[in-house]
């Protein structure tokens, strides 16, 4: 076995460093034995992809897409369709990932079944304990549930719940971005083009020309008529709408110029925002805490609005009422920006990452906690020390080394939100770094995770654990080897060996049940008699305990009553399966009532399942009135009913 073991890790490293980053901090607070059994899960998924390859679609040829499976993420939260307008500078082509993500590291979205759980298309965690969600379906029906602070829910009423309502308002209306204050108030932009908003108004951030709590979602189109949404961003208590053609409009609380206007008057509807950005064509919309960013086609910079911190990036810390360029950022082509708290980031088309304003819990990943008035590249040459390159071999080899090197590091995605001091960023090869607030903990430096994804960050991390963006969780036909596993259990088309179970047939593959079995691996190089045959009869066990048997060989999973669990124990003793043989005790445990008791107490003695004895004992002996007056405890055998009396005895059970 410690061969075998040794013989994984040397081949399977680069897989198994992947695969544990989608673990991650949930193996930190696991059952010891899921552990385990979710370890060695990854370590057969390294070999099993090369095996499945030939073992189960030899005979098929399939075309895969380049790069990523074919997948693509968005530059940007939300994507901004072209636009009309004269073309700006070439940009490089990017390499980008797709986000595994899993909603129930929110843990709002454990409330739900698993059924609702994978009809969301797309879903987002918002307020200021991250206590409200709103999701919407492949069916483009949209739900809410949570704490329904300030009417944020937008359902009508001002009650929270715990049962996710539908707002049939929006229902068949496709989303393409949404975006949430601090009130809370929510924008919500259509493929239509269309804008929604509802919840706290209190600056009129909502955009209706009041200050009335929005109790339900109301289309916002003062000054926005024959005007296409594509993304909207939310501050504090203000609000940035993006159209189509490149023009921003801002509206809501203005006390320090957030809206652009010049003044700093409330704005109580959608105004456009013009002075520098007059004849210009925005991409991207980013909003602080009272603060406002874009980034023009051109790659420059404008921020405007509150720069106590130096948010702004202009190099002082006065506050701005109209946009204002980030001249340290002259000649850079800038794709993406992202706004927290009071900082913001950068992210060029070379991949250069760029941070500036405050600095309190180490969120501009400076490697200290000074404030910066003006944006810092940083993550430059990332603990690359000279020594570290070749030091043998042509001066070409190791520019090439250089060359790949970068394009590793090069950086594809910013996060940051502005109700929280957490910044994030993913790299072209796939890896995560986080800094700033972290739980609690002041990250100087970005520091690099186990994670997948920038969302997981402000999953795991993040105070409030808000997303960041809308989430997208875009299906495809793209299935990893576990997947793949399941999906061909019991699958005539492509199995090589049939098992005859009490005259039915289980479809398996020689390949998989040598790799997973020791029992089968035996069988299979060996010379026994069955390795040569296309059908193998099985009379010692039911069809239900041997299907589940070999499906769990596809899965690790078990689903069976615990009486057929029973059965399966005895396999899992007779086959040597320890991992099956814990998880069918723990299955019995789990089902174990006042009628089965002395039935699985018996079994656990004949299987010598010394745990799981000693558990159907106690419950017994709790329960002895109960279980004395069932069928099975005066049908059990004499010697048996003796020594559980005797037993009972001796732990006090029949004292008066």
């Amino acid at each position: 076995m410690g061969a075998r073991v040794a013989f994984l890790r040397r081949n399977c490293s680069h897989y198994l460093g992947k695969e544990y980053g989608k673990a991650d901090e949930r193996w930190l607070h696991s059952d010891p034995t899921i552990v385990s059994l979710e370890l060695l899960t990854v370590v057969l998924d390294g070999i099993l992809a090369l095996v499945l390859v030939y073992a189960i679609v030899k005979d098929k040829h399939y075309s895969v897409s380049g790069d990523s499976g074919g997948l693509t993420a968005p530059a940007s939260p939300s994507p901004v369709p072209p636009v009309l307008t004269p073309t700006p500078p070439p940009r490089r082509a990017r390499v980008r990932y797709p986000a595994m993500v899993d909603v129930g590291k929110w843990p709002l979205f454990t409330l739900l079944g698993a059924q609702e759980v994978s009809s969301i298309r797309q879903a987002c965690v918002f307020g200021t304990s991250a206590n409200e969600a709103i999701y919407i379906t492949q069916d483009d029906e949209v739900f809410v549930f949570g704490l329904n602070c300030s009417n944020c829910l937008g359902t009508g009423d001002s009650q929270s719940t715990m049962v996710p309502k539908k707002l049939d308002f929006l229902r068949g209306k496709k989303v393409v971005s949404l975006s949430y204050g601090s009130g809370p108030h929510v924008l919500l932009a259509t493929e239509g083009g269309e804008l929604f908003a509802w919840g706290h108004n209190g600056y009129s951030q909502l955009g209706n020309g009041t200050t009335n709590q929005g109790v339900s979602p109301i289309l916002v189109s003062t000054n926005l008529q024959n005007k296409k949404i594509t993304q909207v961003a939310c501050g504090s208590h203000h609000s940035l709408a993006l159209t189509h053609d490149g023009e921003v409009f801002a509206w809501g609380y203005n006390n320090c110029g957030q809206v652009g206007s010049g003044a700093t008057a409330n704005q109580p509807t959608p105004r456009r925002v013009t002075n520098c950005l007059q004849g210009k064509v925005v991409m991207g919309i980013a909003c602080g805490q009272t603060s406002s960013m874009a980034v023009l086609d051109n790659g420059e910079v404008f921020g405007w609005g509150y720069n106590g911190n130096g948010q702004l990036g202009v190099g002082n810390n006065g506050n701005q009422l109209t946009p204002c360029r980030l001249a340290a950022l002259q000649g850079l082509c800038v794709l993406q920006i992202a706004s927290g708290y009071a900082h913001s980031l950068a992210l060029t088309d070379e991949g250069l990452l760029y941070a500036w304003g405050a600095n309190t819990y180490g969120q501009l990943g400076t490697g200290n906690k000074s404030n910066q008035l003006s944006p810092v590249h940083i993550m430059a040459e990332k603990e690359r020390g000279e020594g570290e390159w070749p030091a043998v071999g042509s001066k070409r080899t190791r520019e090439n080394t250089e060359e790949a090197w970068h394009r590793e590091t090069e950086i594809v995605e910013i996060a940051a939100c502005h109700s929280t001091h957490t910044s994030a960023c993913k790299t072209q090869s796939g890896q995560v770094y986080m800094w700033g607030q972290c739980r609690g903990q002041s990250i100087v430096l970005p520091h690099l995770t186990h994670f997948s994804c920038t969302d997981d960050v402000f999953a795991c991390f993040a105070t409030p654990s808000v997303m960041w963006r809308l989430l997208s969780m875009e299906y495809d036909d793209f299935l990893t080897v576990a997947q793949s596993l399941r999906k061909e259990f019991d699958s005539p088309e492509t199995a090589d060996l049939k098992f005859s179970v009490d005259g039915k047939y289980i479809h398996v593959h020689k390949a998989v049940l040598k790799i997973r079995c020791e029992h089968f691996r035996s069988m299979f190089q060996s010379h026994w008699t069955e390795d040569t045959k296309e059908v193998i009869e099985i009379d010692q066990f039911s069809y239900p305990v041997y299907r589940s048997f070999l499906e769990f060989l596809y899965t690790d999973n078990v689903d069976l009553p615990p009486e057929d669990a029973i059965g399966l124990l005895d396999l899992a003793t007779s086959y040597c399966e320890n991992r099956l043989k814990r998880l069918c005790q723990h299955i019995i445990k789990r089902g174990i009532t006042v009628e089965n008791a002395f039935s699985l107490l018996s079994a656990a003695v004949r299987y010598d399942a010394e745990d799981l004895e000693e558990f159907c004992f106690k419950f017994c002996v709790n329960h002895l009135t109960e279980v004395t007056q069932t069928a099975a405890f005066w049908q059990i055998d004499g010697n048996m009913l003796k020594e559980f009396i005797c037993r009972a005895s001796r732990c006090g059970a029949f004292k008066n």
